[in-house]
C-alpha cells in the first residue's frame, strides 16, 4: 500500500467531499434504525475500546514503518463497494485512471467496476457516427476519451501477464461492435476503429517488441487477419473491393496511424508486410497505402496504368517506402527496399513511367538513386534511359506549374531540372567503364526522340482530347528535352546556371 501519499491533493479533495456527504446520510440512516432496535444487551465499555486501540497503537509502532495491515484499501477499508462505485461516476476517466494506481485494492476494485453493466455504459462511448458538430470537435473528444481509456486500462492491468491483459481487454471491449473487423455496416462513416487504434497505441507505447508481437499476433487470432490478407493478395486486384476496404481501415486506423514516431509504425508495418513474399507484400502495400476512390474510399486498381495520377494519389506510398527505407531495423535492408518498389511498379500490371517516375521522385534521393543504380547495375539501361525522359518531364512540369508537397511543407520547384541532372551524372558513375556510360547516354537521347514520336503519332492519328491534352503533353515534353540538354551543356562547360 502507498497510502494517502498517492492520492493527487485535487482528486483526493473531491474523494473526501463525496465521502463526507456520503458518510452524513449513512449516519442519518444509522441512527434512525437505532432508535427501532432494542438495547437491552450489555454494552462494551469505552475505557476496553481506547485500551485496545492503544495497544494496536503500540503494536504498530513495535513493527515499525514497513508494517502493511492487512487491508490494502487504506482509509476506505469500510467503504462499501455501492458507494465506492457511486463515487466513481463523479470522477473523469483520467481521475479513475490516477486512483488505480494507489494500491492493488483500488485497482481491482475499479476493474470489477469497469466489469459492471453501468461503468461498461459509461466509459465504452461508442458515439461513433455523430457528425453533427462542426470542426469535428466530436471526433476530437472522442478520440481525446479512449486515449484516456487505453491509459486506465494500462494502469489497472499493470501487473497482469501480457496474454491475461489482452483477454481481459478483449472481453471488456467486445461490447463494442465497431471495434471488430466487420463490425459496422458503414465503416468509411465511422470512428469506431480509429477509437480503438488509440486505444490501443496508449495501451501499448512503451512495450518492448516482444510484448508488441503477442499483442499483434492476438489481434490476427481474433480478426483472422491473415487468412483475409491471403484472400485479397491471391484475388484479382479489385474482385473482393469490400475485404480490400476493411484490409485498408482496420490495418491503417488500430495498427499505422496513431504512432508518433516513425520506428514505431515502421515496426507495425513490418509486422504486416513480412511474413508475405515480395509479390504478396506489394498488393498489400497497394491496399494500405494505394490510391482509393472519393465516393466510396475503394482501392482504384486502374490508376497507375491508364493515365498520370498526382501527388496525392502516390504519397501514402511513398511515405511507407521512406518509412520502410529509413527504418533502423535489420528487417529491411535497401536491397529489400528497392525490389519492393520495382515489384510495387508492377501491381496490377506495369505502371505509366510518369507515375513510376512521380514516385521515386515523392519517395526521395536516397531511393531514387539506388532504384536507378540497380537498373544500371542489372543492365537494364533502356528502361533507365526512359525513367530518366520522365524524371526530366517531370522536373521541368512541376517547375513550371505546380508545387510537390513533401512532409505537409510545399517548396516550388523542389525537383528542378538540375537535380535530374545531377541524378543522372551521378547514376553515370555506377557504370564500370566508359563504353558503358556512352551507351547509357546514346539510350536516354534516344529515348527522348521515340517517347516525343510516340506522342506525335498518338496525335496524327487522331487519338485527341477534347481539350487538347495530348498537344499540351507533347510541349511539355519538348519542353523538357530543351531545358535538359541546357542543364547538360551548363555542366558540361562547369558554368552554373544564371537562373
Amino acid at each position: 500500500m502507498r497510502g494517502r501519499a498517492s492520492f493527487p491533493r485535487g482528486l483526493l479533495g473531491r474523494f473526501y467531499n463525496i465521502l463526507e456527504a456520503a458518510g452524513t446520510s449513512e449516519n442519518k440512516t444509522r441512527r434512525r434504525m437505532a432508535s427501532r432496535i432494542n438495547t437491552n444487551f450489555t454494552l462494551i465499555p469505552n475505557q476496553k475500546l481506547r485500551r485496545s486501540n492503544r495497544q494496536t497503537s503500540c503494536y504498530s509502532k513495535t513493527l515499525g514503518s514497513g508494517f502493511q495491515p492487512i487491508s490494502t484499501f487504506g482509509n476506505f477499508k469500510a467503504l462499501p463497494l455501492e458507494i465506492f462505485q457511486i463515487i466513481l461516476k463523479y470522477l473523469s476517466v483520467k481521475d479513475i485512471s490516477m486512483l488505480s494506481m494507489v494500491s492493488k485494492t483500488v485497482s481491482q476494485h475499479i476493474i470489477n467496476y469497469i466489469s459492471t453493466s453501468s461503468g461498461s455504459k459509461r466509459l465504452l462511448l461508442q458515439d461513433f457516427h455523430n457528425l453533427e458538430l462542426p470542426d469535428r470537435r466530436q471526433d476530437s473528444a472522442i478520440l481525446e476519451h479512449y486515449r484516456s481509456l487505453g491509459l486506465l486500462f494500462k494502469r489497472c492491468t499493470l501487473l497482469l501477464p501480457t496474454k491475461e491483459r489482452l483477454k481481459y481487454i478483449h472481453k471488456i471491449l467486445t461490447e463494442v461492435s465497431c471495434f471488430k473487423f466487420n463490425g459496422c455496416a458503414a465503416p468509411m462513416q465511422c470512428l469506431g476503429l480509429t477509437c480503438y487504434g488509440m486505444f490501443l497505441q496508449t495501451l501499448t507505447a512503451g512495450w518492448d517488441e516482444l510484448e508488441c508481437h503477442r499483442v499483434y499476433n492476438f489481434l490476427c487470432e481474433l480478426t483472422n487477419l491473415c487468412r483475409k490478407m491471403q484472400m485479397a493478395v491471391c484475388s484479382k486486384p479489385g474482385s473482393a473491393r469490400k475485404l480490400e476496404l476493411r484490409i485498408r481501415l482496420f490495418c491503417r486506423n488500430v495498427l499505422l496511424d496513431h504512432w508518433t514516431h516513425r520506428s514505431d509504425s515502421a515496426f507495425w508495418l513490418t509486422r504486416i508486410l513480412k511474413p508475405w513474399p515480395m509479390v504478396n507484400q506489394a498488393r498489400l502495400l497497394y491496399i494500405i497505402f494505394g490510391p482509393i476512390s472519393p465516393q466510396d474510399g475503394q482501392v482504384v486498381w486502374q490508376e497507375m496504368i491508364e493515365e498520370p495520377t498526382d501527388e496525392f494519389s502516390l504519397k501514402g506510398l511513398a511515405d511507407a517506402i521512406k518509412l520502410l527505407y529509413d527504418a533502423s531495423t535489420k528487417e529491411w535492408t535497401a536491397d529489400d527496399v528497392i525490389s519492393l518498389v520495382d515489384e510495387l511498379s508492377v501491381v496490377p500490371r506495369e505502371w505509366l513511367l510518369e507515375n513510376n517516375a512521380r514516385l521515386l521522385m515523392l519517395s526521395g534521393n536516397n531511393i531514387c538513386f539506388s532504384f536507378m543504380a540497380s537498373k544500371a547495375v542489372n543492365g537494364r539501361t533502356i528502361e533507365l534511359a526512359r525513367l530518366v525522359v520522365f524524371l526530366a518531364l517531370l522536373s521541368s512540369h512541376e517547375g513550371l506549374q505546380c508545387f510537390i508537397c513533401l512532409n505537409q511543407v510545399c517548396e516550388k520547384e523542389l525537383y528542378c531540372m538540375d537535380w535530374t541532372v545531377k541524378m543522372m551524372q551521378k547514376v553515370c558513375k555506377v557504370f564500370s567503364t566508359p563504353v558503358e556510360r556512352k551507351n547509357f547516354l546514346q539510350n536516354v537521347a534516344n529515348a527522348f526522340a521515340c517517347v516525343i514520336m510516340e506522342m506525335l503519332q498518338s496525335i496524327m492519328s487522331g487519338d485527341r482530347d477534347e481539350d487538347d491534352r495530348s498537344f499540351l503533353n507533347l510541349f511539355h515534353l519538348v519542353h523538357a528535352q530543351a531545358n535538359f540538354h541546357k542543364e547538360v551543356l551548363y555542366l558540361t562547360m562547369n558554368t552554373p546556371l544564371s537562373t
